[in-house]
């Protein structure tokens, strides 16, 4: 096996911090121990919800704002190794996998270092990926869209309103905002709403608060939708991120 260099940093975040845009030389394994992190760079906004993590390829410039207190466990993998994700994502970590994060960023040299970091490139392999991540469009002007829809998820934004106050014709705000971002604008809006919704069930909102926070007309039509995107029901996944972190 290649050389991997590997490293780890523990570190906590009161609400509200924000780490600004930067890049490492470094591949990282971003771990929210506790608390949650939205995580942007310049074409995508990921959520971080406890328990999960974030894989952040070396040189990708981002910054990480953290939306509740975070407990930060950061594992920088120096060096080459096929097989290794080329792309950022929102990782479903494992009870192992936890424990090896955790125990890496918390202590400088663990015992069985070489061990645990064969069970860590094991678990990476096997590791399942969350739908956690939006596209932002690179216009200006769709951009100042997204942002008002993602600031305020529940809101109608009648997009022939916005095309209007864009200078744009309602079609061709549509077909921009498709190619931009690779979504319909009603298919993003949803997409919008269900990180919102992540990011206010991790920090221990009720689930019908949620709902209606994020636009849903019923608490019914919310469960249903985000358990087709999810997997789970809302109030499985937030129970998830309260179990104990270290």
């Amino acid at each position: 096996m290649p050389k991997l260099g590997i490293e780890g940093l523990a570190t906590n975040y009161a609400a509200g911090a924000l780490i600004e845009l930067h890049s490492h030389d470094a591949h990282q394994v971003i771990h929210a121990s506790a608390g949650v992190m939205r995580v942007t760079s310049e074409r995508t906004t990921w959520v971080v919800p406890p328990g999960r993590a974030i894989w952040m390829p070396a040189g990708r410039a981002h910054a990480i704002h953290c939306h509740t207190p975070v407990a930060m466990r950061t594992v920088y993998m120096r060096g080459t190794l096929p097989g290794l994700p080329t792309d950022c994502a929102v990782w479903a970590v494992s009870p192992l996998m936890r424990e090896i994060l955790v125990r890496i960023a918390t202590r400088p040299e663990p015992a069985g270092r070489s061990h645990l970091v064969a069970l860590l490139l094991a678990e990476i392999e096997a590791v399942a990926t969350l739908p956690l991540a939006l596209p932002l469009p690179a216009d200006p002007r769709l951009r100042h869209l997204a942002e008002a829809v993602f600031a305020a998820p529940a809101e109608p934004h009648a997009l022939a309103g916005w095309a209007r106050r864009l200078g744009l014709s309602e079609r061709s705000l549509i077909r921009k905002f498709t190619a931009e971002t690779g979504m319909t604008f009603r298919q993003w809006r949803r997409q919008a709403r269900l990180l919102e919704a992540v990011e206010r069930l991790a920090a221990g909102d009720p689930v019908t608060t949620v709902a209606f926070a994020v636009g849903y007309e019923s608490l019914s039509a919310f469960i249903a939708a985000f358990r087709e995107t999810m997997g789970e029901t809302p109030r499985r996944f937030a129970a998830a991120g309260r179990r104990p972190r270290r």
